[in-house]
């Protein structure tokens, strides 16, 4: 395996939230979407984070076998996609090595430069920002159709995908748009679980310390009410992975 370079953010190696098992996550640098909710906007600059190699990369995923052995290696971000020669050399050589992949994408490229990507790993956790395409740029600045058409790959190529949707109280946690997000979803299947993440604010800090407007400062985080409403309406997919 040549020694493909790119610039990541961090890792955490005992990972339980981003796939099956314990997971060794990274964490690569660079974003195109500017999520109003985001938790890493310090992983946005494209010449942030830290170089590397695959070869690098792979030493220190292999010092963790034992720890990860019952679920395997995930790449997020940032966006995965915005290193695609690396994120499908890392992925090729962490199947070679035996190991679990997932990528962590919102499907922010055009299949041109992602499909090979997609192709590459065992899983994809795809995060849907928001169906309407409206409510999908005031949330990240784009529109959403990557998404959707990476989504249409993972069903026509059977590749496995676990859907992520954050709950934002007053913007996506509306029983309507669930219910249309429901419905849209539920012929493909591709689609094993649908996590339905509620909003945060653990990273208020990060947005604070780089100087960013937290539009979603005043937004409260959602009830508990509203969220066990939500997952009624993905009756048999839906996990709350993030609720105590």
């Amino acid at each position: 395996m040549a020694e493909v370079s790119g610039r990541i953010h961090s890792v955490e190696s005992f990972g339980t939230l981003d796939g099956p098992g314990v997971r060794y996550v990274v964490f690569l640098q660079g974003c195109p979407l500017r999520c109003l909710y985001c938790h890493n906007p310090d992983t946005w600059a494209a010449g942030g984070g830290t170089e590397t190699t695959v070869p690098e990369l792979m030493r220190r995923i292999e010092s963790c076998r034992n720890f990860i052995r019952s679920g395997g290696v995930t790449l997020s971000g940032g966006e995965p996609l915005m290193q695609p020669d690396f994120s499908r050399a890392l992925l090729e050589s962490c199947r070679e090595a035996g190991f679990h992949t997932a990528l962590d994408t919102a499907g922010s490229f055009p299949l041109a430069r992602s499909r090979a990507v997609i192709d590459a790993a065992d899983l994809v956790l795809l995060d849907i920002k928001a169906l309407d395409p409206e409510l999908c740029v005031r949330l990240t600045g784009r529109d959403g159709g990557n998404t959707l058409a990476t989504l249409d790959w993972c069903e026509e190529s059977g590749k496995p995908v676990w859907i992520r949707h954050v709950l934002v109280p007053g913007l996506t946690l509306d029983r309507a748009r669930l219910e249309a997000l429901a419905a849209y979803l539920e012929p493909y299947r591709c689609i094993g679980k649908v996590e339905l993440l509620p909003f945060h604010k653990m990273a208020d800090f990060k947005w604070k310390a780089l100087g960013l407007e937290n539009r979603l400062a005043d937004t409260p985080e959602p009830e508990a009410a509203a969220l066990r409403e939500a997952e009624s309406l993905f009756p048999g997919r839906s996990r709350d992975c993030r609720q105590p």
